[in-house]
């Protein structure tokens, strides 16, 4: 998650006032550049937790699609149980009506999710890119990057500050 615990900038647990030649700490892909102000990491951490939303979004979109698609195919059985129950009337309506119909006008959901990826899914990426570009030389999770650092405590195990254990 994006904003929970300290704001940048916040110490916790004695750190060391400067991080950046402390022997463990982070890499340099999750050290903010030079010059770049406490405000635009908050900036550019509520716009990732936003596009974190917007990728759960898109998951249950996804399962939209699989849990349609498989309704879809189960029709296929339910059609041919109320044949062999001699309920023809209500397993044709079924066959004509239901099987195979969109869900949205025009649209089965492999299209939605097309449109939706290819549209405002694409579009939101590349904003973020572009803002973590232009301000960060694309450097992502800056934010949470220094929550760890004022939340962990140095020295002790399981606080690494990087997975490889080496500072």
């Amino acid at each position: 998650m994006a904003h929970q615990g300290n704001e940048p900038g916040e110490r916790h647990h004695g750190d060391a006032p400067d991080e950046r030649n402390h022997g463990d700490a982070p890499d340099e892909r999750h050290r903010r550049p030079a010059g770049v102000d406490d405000e635009t990491v908050a900036a550019l951490g509520k716009l990732s937790e936003a596009l974190e939303t917007v990728e759960r979004a898109r998951g249950h979109l996804y399962s939209l699609h699989q849990l349609i698609g498989h309704a879809d195919l189960m029709l296929d059985d339910a059609v041919e149980r109320f044949r062999a129950a001699g309920h023809d009337r209500i397993a044709d309506r079924i066959d004509e009506e239901l099987l195979g119909r969109n869900v949205i006008a025009g649209r089965w959901t492999f299209q939605i999710v097309e449109d939706f990826d290819d549209g405002y899914h694409a579009l939101f990426r590349n904003l973020d890119r572009q803002a973590r570009d232009e301000l960060v030389q694309g450097r992502r999770h800056l934010f949470e990057a220094e929550m760890k650092e004022h939340r962990r405590t140095r020295g002790r195990p399981g606080h690494e500050a990087r997975p490889d254990g080496t500072g």
